[in-house]
């Protein structure tokens, strides 16, 4: 128990992963289509599914989920507001907001050019044969007018409770700013903002230690519940995304990473593994967040009033890997019904799906929404998404996990564009090797 202790928590997780992948495809071999499976202990007898699948993995995982979805508005809020009141440049937010919009606007757009043009490379909708029932009820996207005005909440109490992060950010924004300009009060409390954000901090490393445990239960449940054969026969589909993924982080992001910055690309995608790990495993960049500002701060060197807008945003407006999913699925769906979609289409695709992850920020189930809007735009059958929805949920995985490395992106250009990046921190291989190191320095 003590070596598992001593290991890193990035192992940890790593070992949890493993097992709960392990697991998961003995329990799904066990099944093997059954409703479920006794076994035997003794006098008494433990099922499967009802007992570890739907009971103690769905419990667990869950939990762990709410425990880190729980820190996302105070942390947010919080370390904003303490970033907002610092700045001693009030144009300095315009130019972050400027900057941090337009860089993630452009890598959309990247991404999704990257999609299509591998997805018309390889294909993949060739020889899929349409499931006899194939149906998908699109919700109305809001326009971008409803989202702007959205945006400003009207009680910002309930803008926290219902986890409105757009909302969120504009009022911690504004507090800031009166913070700031409010002198003696305003530096008073700016100080127990400073001592609440140490407090949250602390609270961020107590739930990591769960984080092995959290990780192995959503592991097992997923791979024991996951269709294997809806992967086998969408494998194409399923390959070009995943391609068109991890080209867009090892290669488009680097490249604007060293062209914009010049920082070595290898060191920020060495100090990025631990993040990407728990964004794949929770699936979910705003449950990641905590973690995401942690290693934009604390590993790769970004000022704290310049990481606590561009994380927070990030996670709400970036959606290069949704985009990656939609530019895919658009051919794929075209070539499965035989449509011939023209090169106006294409671009039409890529300017809808760059807008729509600004117009849609924020609403729920997002990616399917805003690839019904880019089907509707080309005249494509929503129907379609039917065909894909049965393997999205691990690409999402994956998705999350490139979201929350061209959040950290972004955040380096922007800081080494204000010189607010401590270049320091990002070169040195031991900077804040865990999150839970950085907290003892502390104690």
């Amino acid at each position: 128990m003590s070596k598992i202790r001593s290991m890193s928590l990035t192992t940890r997780i790593m070992i949890g992963m493993v097992l709960g992948v392990a697991v998961g495809f003995i329990f799904q071999a066990i099944l093997a289509g059954e409703d479920d499976y006794l076994i035997p202990l003794g006098l008494f007898s433990l099922p499967i599914k009802a007992f570890f699948v739907d009971g103690l993995f769905h419990v667990g995982g869950q939990i762990f989920i709410a425990s880190l979805k729980m820190l996302v508005v105070p942390l947010v809020f919080v370390s904003l507001v303490c970033g907002t009141c610092s700045l001693s440049d009030p144009k300095k937010l315009g130019r972050l907001g400027g900057k941090s919009i337009g860089l993630y606007l452009v890598t959309t757009a990247i991404a999704i050019t990257v999609a299509i043009t591998l997805a018309l490379l390889f294909n993949p909708g060739e020889g899929i044969g349409l499931p006899s029932q194939a149906s998908y009820d699109a919700k109305e996207a809001p326009t971008l007018a409803r989202v702007i005005i959205d945006m400003f909440p009207t009680n910002p109490f309930e803008a926290m409770a219902k986890g409105n992060m757009l909302q969120v950010i504009v009022f911690a924004l504004l507090f800031g700013i009166a913070m700031a300009l409010s002198g003696k009060a305003g530096k008073r409390v700016a100080t127990v903002f400073e001592d609440l954000n140490t407090v949250i901090l602390k609270l961020v490393t107590l739930l990591m230690n769960i984080a092995p445990y959290g990780v192995f239960f959503l592991m097992a449940k997923l791979f024991t519940t996951i269709e294997l054969n809806l992967i086998v026969s969408l494998a194409k589909y399923f390959g070009v995304v995943v391609l068109a993924l991890l080209l867009h982080a090892f290669v488009n992001y680097t490249l604007l990473l060293k062209v914009l910055t010049g920082l070595n690309p290898l060191t920020f995608l060495a100090k990025m593994k631990h993040t990407c790990l728990f964004a794949f495993s929770t699936s979910s960049s705003s449950a990641t967040m905590p973690i995401t500002l942690e290693t934009a701060t604390k590993k790769l060197g970004a000022n704290n009033s310049v990481a606590s807008f561009t994380i927070p945003l990030g996670a709400t407006i970036n959606m290069d890997g949704t985009a990656i999913m939609q530019g895919v699925a658009t051919v794929f769906i075209a070539q499965v019904f035989s449509v011939d979609l023209t090169i106006s289409d294409y671009l039409m695709v890529i300017l809808t799906a760059t807008l729509a992850s600004v117009g849609t920020a924020g609403v729920p189930g997002v990616g399917l929404i805003m690839l019904a809007m880019v089907l509707n735009q080309v005249g494509l059958p929503v129907e379609g998404i039917a065909i894909i929805i049965g393997v999205d949920r691990l690409l999402d995985m994956t998705r999350t996990a490139v979201n929350v490395t061209g959040d950290c992106m972004v955040t380096c250009v922007v800081a080494k564009s204000e010189g607010e990046l401590d270049e320091n921190i990002f070169n040195d291989p031991n900077a804040a090797k865990d999150l839970e190191d950085y907290h003892k320095s502390i104690d």
